[in-house]
């Protein structure tokens, strides 16, 4: 089946789901929000209880429980792709699940986490440590790790302590970047409320690998009622490939002869740098990170541009109309003068 330009990803912390109403109203959810593929932590599920999820247009239903009603993460895949499974990889305490397939003939692998409440980083860097020979460049890894992997991830901005460290120290190994982190760095949104702690974070997140950077079209937290969590969405550009890629963005030198732009571009790379030039980013990440978000800034001054371009074409346009009209009411006088 074939699907449009891009595929979208999206992952959410349930908080349970026995609850028949919780479930109806997560169904709605997934439809309205109609992602390919949506990934769910705590659903809290047993093994014999994973028969109550069921979504209109999502046939294929992939879950990890354990034998409590605790834990439990579920991949679901739309009816609108045709997700060519070759590998499913479970923990059995529920905790993770793993996908290898392809889609149009590419490969992907989705891994979805849910790390415990006590140890969340160690345990994440256990299990990607564990299934390292099956991450590549087509992986995308999401879910609730239990912690902030930046100060910025917290609304108090306390700085991660030495444990989060490592886990960032071994996603740097594995050439693993945090998406919405690199895409927005000076964000301060979160996908998490603590009333013990009267604290916002985003301990949520989806992970990539650096060399697919400019695949990814689009990162978002979108808000859910119906959880304390918030979910997130990520969308690829997910063309077949060919023997000529004819969509790599490529830098319009003649931007740079505009003193506006290049003003304008000085001040948000000196806002990067002071935003994310610390101790908790390394010179390679902070570069990719760089990249991308100047990338993002020349396309939104291309467009602007663009915009600014058509709508003066637009009131010349106007404005010719016009005086073609005007001239074509004075003809018929300038006739008649002759006549008479």
């Amino acid at each position: 089946m074939a699907i449009g330009t891009y595929i979208s990803i999206i992952t959410l912390n349930v908080n349970g789901l026995n609850a028949p109403t919780k479930r109806h109203r997560l169904a709605e959810w997934i439809q309205k929000q109609d992602p390919y593929i949506c990934c769910l932590q705590e659903t809290h599920f047993r093994p014999k209880d994973t028969y109550r999820l069921k979504v209109r247009g999502w046939k294929n239903i992939f879950h990890a429980n354990g034998k409590q009603k605790k834990a439990g993460v579920a991949i679901l895949i739309s009816d609108k792709i045709d997700l060519k499974i070759k590998k499913i990889t479970r923990d059995k305490e529920g905790h993770y699940i793993m996908i290898k397939g392809s889609i149009q003939e590419e490969d992907i692998t989705i891994v979805n986490i849910y790390a415990p409440n006590i140890g969340a980083p160690q345990y994440i860097r256990q299990t990607l440590t564990d299934i390292k020979g099956e991450i590549d460049s087509n992986t995308i890894i999401v879910g609730d790790f239990n912690t902030p992997l930046t100060p910025m991830d917290r609304s108090s901005k306390q700085k991660i302590n030495k444990e989060t460290q490592v886990l960032n120290d071994t996603l740097d190994e594995m050439d693993l970047i945090d998406i919405f982190r690199t895409f927005h760095p000076n964000a301060e949104e979160y996908t998490f409320f603590s009333s013990a702690h009267g604290t916002f974070s985003r301990i949520d997140h989806i992970l990539g690998h650096k060399s697919n950077l400019s695949k990814f079209k689009k990162i978002e937290i979108i808000s859910s009622i119906f959880s304390d969590h918030n979910a997130m969405r990520l969308d690829i550009n997910y063309k077949k490939k060919t023997v000529r890629n004819t969509n790599t963005w490529r830098l319009n030198n003649t931007f740079l002869n505009n003193q506006q732009v290049t003003e304008e571009i000085k001040r948000e790379i000196k806002k990067f740098l002071e935003t994310n030039d610390n101790e908790n980013m390394t010179t390679q990440n902070l570069w990719d990170a760089a990249k991308a978000v100047l990338r993002g800034k020349f396309i939104a001054i291309q467009s602007y541009l663009k915009k600014q371009e058509k709508h003066r074409i637009d009131n010349l346009t106007l404005h010719l109309k016009q005086l073609e009209k005007e001239e074509q009411q004075k003809t018929p006088k300038l006739v008649e003068g002759k006549k008479s």
